[in-house]
């Protein structure tokens, strides 16, 4: 049997603080293809580092989103499976060889990476709540990770999805044309961390942008039906 291709695609604004390493830990995975980062019009040296750590790197001309940054990826990967990533995972990139095993014995059409608790105080829940609860009622799906963006995919799955909802509502819009579909979906216990926004001004606007992302993906999605 023919070895799948796997491709490695990581989208990334403003990421220069870890980026290197989160590249560096996706390559301790060992048996990746390619790994391509879609620069979404960063303002700091993100394009450049992720070059010098090795990386394939697409530079987008404007900042047009995570949703777009993905559908470009997708668009120049070679791989039979896809594994989606976000910037700032830092090493603990390497452990997303986790959502690889079920794809590869062909247990699970898409893997979605579930994180350990945080210490630090964030959000409220209200968009998690949200995304889980559209997710289950638009596709009869419960999600305890709903939001997460760290994925892997067939490439089947993604000809069929073929095109990602914009912003920070790309991870619901996705769960729901899968299980619609009829897809599998696996969440999948990891180590991965990364950065958690806080219960200040910054982490609240942080939330506010993404909940109106999640909310317009959830109701585009039950407009098309």
């Amino acid at each position: 049997m023919k070895k799948p291709k796997i491709s490695v695609i990581i989208p990334a604004y403003n990421e220069e603080e870890k980026i290197t390493e989160t590249i560096q830990g996706a390559k301790k995975i060992g048996f990746w293809d390619e790994i391509i980062v879609v620069n979404d019009s960063s303002e700091d040296r993100t394009a450049a580092l992720a070059k010098k750590a090795g990386a394939q790197v697409i530079n987008l001309t404007s900042n047009m989103g995570k949703g777009a940054a993905l559908t470009r990826g997708v668009q120049e990967a070679q791989g039979d499976i896809l594994l989606l990533l976000d910037g700032d995972l830092g090493y603990t990139a390497g452990d997303s060889i986790k959502l690889l095993y079920p794809l590869l014995e062909e247990k699970a059409d898409m893997t979605i990476a579930k994180f350990p608790p945080v210490k630090k105080k964030s959000g409220f829940g209200l968009v998690k709540g949200t995304a889980r609860l559209g997710i289950k009622l638009l596709a009869g799906v419960w999600l305890e990770e709903p939001l997460s963006g760290q994925r892997g995919i067939t490439r089947r799955l993604l000809e069929e999805v073929k095109t990602f909802h914009s912003g920070y509502g790309v991870e619901v819009g996705l769960s729901i044309a899968a299980a619609r579909r009829g897809f599998r979906i696996m969440e999948v216990n990891t180590q991965m961390t990364h950065k958690v926004t806080g219960r200040d001004l910054q982490g609240f606007w942080h939330r506010g942008k993404q909940f109106g992302h999640v909310v317009r993906a959830l109701w585009t999605t039950w407009r098309e039906g």
